[in-house]
């Protein structure tokens, strides 16, 4: 991605940072990440190493040229469907999931170059996407809830010692709850520190994904997986993100149109490789921040890692995913989702838009391209005098 030169009066391009900070929060967004690739490794059976080597790549470029923490995410609709067709039929397959990064690329590719997605984006209330921002949030911390469940005396230690240490920036708190769950998995699986020992390096590098794609694989990628994600991800990977930076880092700011190219881009890069649906999701952002990140370093960091995996450990990528237990994970997705419902608690003073914004948020938890697609509506209802509440 060419990265456009700065006009003469433009700002200073920012600092990139790469302290204690800045690694501690490039973690932040595991929450969300290790989950789907536990489902896309273990039950489509996708080769983990173009997962790794894509994710890794789009957020080193993201990092550079953002130069905040913008995330890179897993489609979270693409990977529930995904999932869970693939553990009830043989229909959706590795390669059906390729065609879906693929389908993916071209839309969001086309709809930024064309400038659709930005006049989209302006039709959009703020109501709206105050709504759709507060519904990703309390989506968040009810799935972080639900891992947390799965073990609570676990996941209640995680998260009082993490609110505790959030503002500590001697020792960063996600540091120590990634050291405290590989405590306590290796305290619980005796044999995974025998695995871990006996894990070499291996080159893996990436290959070309597309070759073997059927006709199948493409119908399936495009209407089983990719078409139902599209409203979410305008919801969320595109308009909720470009709020979400523009509030954060004002210094710093971001359009839809630029939003949904890079949205294209990395996933016409995934598809050629074996990569996954990918998007900028608004929680990945607050999780970043929420666990110190201020620049595009956080991203850098996490991206280095995913390539070094990608390259030389994806064979053994299972064995390093048990460190991480899922309540850990569930603490830091629940910390994720308060600092994103925090940052959407700018209401209008006027009853209909608050109306809006609620029920946006109430569907969003649910679907946000259903909240998406209601809260537009109900906001021109609501103006022209045909909803009074």
């Amino acid at each position: 991605m060419d990265l456009p030169a700065n006009p003469p009066d433009a700002p200073p391009t920012p600092t990139l940072r790469f302290d204690r900070m800045e690694w501690a929060g490039a973690f932040g967004d595991l929450g969300t990440l290790i989950p789907f690739l536990v489902a896309y490794v273990s039950l489509v059976k996708v080769d983990p190493s173009g997962i790794l080597f894509a994710f890794g790549v789009a957020m080193i470029v993201m990092g550079a040229y953002y130069r905040t923490p913008f995330p890179v995410q897993p489609m979270k609709a693409v990977g529930a469907a995904a999932a869970t067709q693939a553990a009830q039929t043989l229909a959706v397959t590795a390669q059906a999931v390729y065609a879906a990064s693929l389908v993916t690329g071209l839309i969001w590719l086309i709809l930024g170059i064309t400038g659709a997605a930005q006049r989209v984006a302006r039709w959009v209330s703020r109501p709206v996407t105050v709504g759709i921002v507060l519904g990703l949030g309390f989506g968040f911390m009810l799935e972080g809830i639900r891992m947390l469940s799965e073990g609570w005396w676990l996941g209640a230690i995680a998260l009082i010692g993490t609110l505790l240490l959030l503002e500590n920036r001697f020792v960063p708190a996600m540091f120590l709850v990634l050291v405290f769950g590989a405590a306590v998995a290796l305290t619980q699986q005796p044999e995974l520190a025998r695995e871990l020992g006996a894990l070499r390096p291996q080159w893996h590098a990436p290959t070309w994904a597309l070759g073997g794609m059927s006709w199948q694989d493409l119908v399936v990628g495009t209407l089983v997986l990719a078409l139902p994600q599209v409203p979410l991800t305008l919801g969320n990977a595109v308009i909720a993100i470009t709020e979400e930076n523009n509030r954060l880092f004002p210094e710093r700011p971001v359009d839809e149109r630029r939003v949904a190219i890079s949205t294209g881009a990395m996933n016409l890069l995934g598809a050629a490789i074996g990569g996954v649906p990918m998007c900028h999701g608004a929680g990945g952002m607050a999780g970043h921040v929420r666990f110190g990140a201020r620049t595009g370093g956080a991203p850098i960091i996490i991206g280095v890692l995913l390539l070094a995996l990608a390259l030389f450990f994806s064979g053994s990528l299972e064995t390093l995913l048990r460190l991480f237990p899922r309540p850990v994970l569930g603490a830091i997705l629940f910390l994720t989702g308060v600092q994103l419902a925090l940052g959407s608690c700018d209401f209008s003073r006027d009853k209909g838009e608050r109306f809006v914004t609620l029920a946006t948020a109430a569907l969003s938890v649910w679907n946000v391209g259903a909240g998406f697609l209601f809260g537009i509506c109900a906001y021109h209802l609501c103006k022209r005098g045909l909803i009074r509440i």
